[in-house]
């Protein structure tokens, strides 16, 4: 993905790699990045293994009470009305834009407002907000609205069939992902206009069958921006209380429901096949293909997610064999993957954020010819950053899993459960790097 071009060139300013730099540029050689990758992966888990016997986290347990005062303030009816109003009002100036605007990515905002403030915006502003999207979100604010209009609770509605669980959430995101990565014109505002209004009118009638319950499951934007706010150092404890807590304590009360691991996957899966689809190997591979560029990377972005569902179902399955007694074992440990996911998307998406944002935002502004943007950092810095991100979610992903580990297995046996999840982290490590490496 580094210094490689697009193979969807309709992208627009979307063209900007979402890493710079090559494997020359890299502050230290690939293979003192393996090398410390795999170190940093080692040394955790020994040490884990030797000094963490017993279970230390405690979900919605934990946090520190804030203030009362801010508290109040967050729960306030001004506060909570004024962000509906403000997801409401971004969302009709994307669709104004969309409907009115140049069918030109460089010199409208919407497509980047969607691709860039919004898709990749919600990573830090979940970190460390905690999931406002679900304040933010104009589909829950047009149901409630709807809803008050024909005097109606808005969350009145038949029961969500338990096994549905986030499976809704992982067919939007990996609709969307479709969109961005192998759509044939991505950032048109005639695609965009048709999957935003798609989206929206079955969001819409799933909330007015079974009320507004149905965004935090089925929102796929809604539950992107709630599994990534369970890192966040923001949270609230069992008892509504607004807290500052170890964002590790909010992963560990990530809800082991049906599809939360599809969900994981789709979110892996796309950003791995985003930077690999820059590779030049591939793109020789699209180009040529009698099936077409749509049709391939449509392939090409399915395989990615299936390889990484396959590698975690491997390692499921060797954890139920180790332990004898495991009743879940595919969502037991799917928690331990976020914080790979949110390292995957730190590493791929820090440079699109930062330069393409501020363009988005000046190209609002009505500003003509907006600069081209500049990385905020050299091409080592930002290949050290994507390193360090990548090292520091497998990282976290091993404390997770061990965690989880000594709780669930048999004392005897918690280290051992632990192995095959070591392995996988190895692999996925090895990926993400070569990935960044290529």
């Amino acid at each position: 993905m580094l210094n490689a071009p697009d193979p969807a060139p309709d992208l627009g300013f979307l063209q900007l790699a979402h890493g710079v730099g090559s494997q020359h540029d890299l502050p230290i050689s690939p293979f003192y990045a393996y090398a410390g990758a795999f170190a940093a992966l080692l040394i955790s888990f020994l040490a884990l293994g030797l000094l963490w016997s017993t279970s230390r986290f405690r979900g919605n347990r934990s946090g520190v009470a804030l203030p009362a005062r801010l508290q109040a303030l967050a729960d306030a009816r001004a506060t909570r009305a004024a962000l509906r109003g403000l997801g409401l009002a971004a969302a009709l100036f994307v669709v104004l834009h969309l409907l009115l605007g140049p069918d030109d990515p460089d010199r409208n905002p919407a497509p980047g407002t969607v691709y860039v403030l919004f898709w990749v915006g919600l990573v830090p502003a979940s970190l460390l907000l905690g999931p406002v999207w679900r304040m933010l979100n104009p589909l829950r604010t047009l149901h409630a609205l709807a809803c008050r209009a024909a005097r109606r609770d808005p969350a009145a509605g038949r029961p969500l069939p338990v096994r549905l669980g986030m499976w809704p959430a992982a067919t939007g995101l990996f609709a969307f992902t479709w969109l961005e990565l192998a759509a044939p014109e991505p950032a048109s505002t005639t695609a965009l206009l048709v999957f935003l209004a798609t989206y929206a009118a079955a969001q819409l009638a799933a909330a007015a069958r079974h009320g507004s319950r149905w965004f935090a499951q089925g929102d796929a934007f809604e539950a992107y921006s709630t599994l990534l706010a369970r890192l966040s150092p923001f949270g609230r404890r069992r008892d509504g209380r607004l807290v500052l807590r170890n964002p590790l304590h909010g992963l560990d009360a990530t809800p082991a429901a049906p599809g939360l691991v599809a969900t994981v996957c789709v979110l892996l899966g796309s950003t791995a096949y985003d930077g690999f689809s820059g590779t030049p190997s591939w793109i020789n591979t699209v180009q040529t293909s009698p099936l077409g560029r749509t049709a391939t990377a449509t392939l090409g972005l399915l395989g990615a997610i299936a390889l990484v569902a396959a590698l975690y179902g491997l390692c499921a399955g060797a954890n139920r064999l180790i332990s004898g007694q495991l009743p879940h074992p595919l969502t037991a440990f799917a928690h331990s993957l976020v914080p790979i996911a949110l390292g995957y998307l730190v590493a791929h998406y820090f440079t699109l954020l930062v330069t393409e944002g501020p363009r988005t935002v000046i190209v609002a502004s009505g500003t003509d010819n907006a600069a081209a943007p500049q990385p905020p950092l050299d091409p080592g810095g930002l290949a050290a950053l994507q390193v360090l991100a990548i090292v520091a979610g497998h990282v976290l992903g091993v404390i997770a899993a061990h965690d989880r580990s000594v709780r669930l297995f048999p004392p005897g046996r918690a280290v051992a459960g632990q192995l095959p999840l070591l392995g996988l982290m190895v692999a996925y490590t090895v990926g993400g790097l070569a990935l960044l490496l290529a």
